[in-house]
């Protein structure tokens, strides 16, 4: 039986980090903001061990799922923090997505962009294509400028094919008819649905 809200709360604190990875992983899938300070004091215990990445990762992606946006500071920091695991990142570029307001998604996406990190830039991207956020021609241009030397097979594209369902602008039909003409096929085809407008639905770990 799936736990409740309170007893993955409770389960956050067990001494076994698969036991609070499953519980971080049930808060994610229920998305109650009431789990917020509970996530943020344990993401601020788990990330004191390196051993337990993939506890880390989602406790952030339950944080962004959850909406709670005072743990936007501590996960703005973490995101400048070296992580041997990188997978950290995506959660975290994820993250300051969701938990920025949709009215200014401009800026947290350049910050994510911006930072050297590429799977941050992977997770920031992965948000706006999962939430099918709008953006603004500038903000457009600059996520294109920031592809533009990508390799064919860089997965940050495929990112922004899925996502640019929602885009227009000239540049925006070039970039996704180079997308599906390219040699990687989850990139071709999000490509392919976006230029008709269409959005698909991905799964995310």
């Amino acid at each position: 039986m799936a736990l409740t809200l309170d007893e993955a709360v409770a389960q956050l604190g067990h001494r076994l980090s698969p036991k609070r990875r499953s519980a971080a992983a049930r808060l994610r899938r229920l998305a109650d903001p009431a789990a917020g300070p509970s996530l943020l004091d344990a993401l601020q215990r788990e990330v004191r061990d390196t051993r337990t990445w993939e506890t880390q990762y989602q406790m952030v992606m339950a944080l962004g799922a959850c909406g709670h946006r005072p743990a936007l500071g501590l996960i703005r920091e973490l995101a400048q923090r070296p992580f041997e695991a990188t997978m950290v990142y995506v959660a975290l570029g994820d993250a300051i997505i969701r938990l920025s307001t949709p009215q200014d998604t401009a800026h947290p996406l350049r910050w994510c962009l911006e930072a050297g990190t590429p799977m941050l830039a992977d997770g920031a991207l992965r948000a706006v294509a999962m939430q099918r956020l709008p953006l603004d021609t500038a903000t457009i241009d600059y996520v294109l400028d920031f592809l533009d030397p990508l390799a064919p097979h860089d997965g940050a594209r495929f990112r922004a094919a899925a996502a640019a369902a929602g885009w227009t602008g000239s540049r925006v039909g070039e970039f996704l008819q180079g997308c599906a003409a390219g040699p990687r096929a989850d990139v071709a085809g999000a490509a392919a649905s976006s230029l008709q407008g269409k959005y698909q639905t991905y799964s995310v770990l």
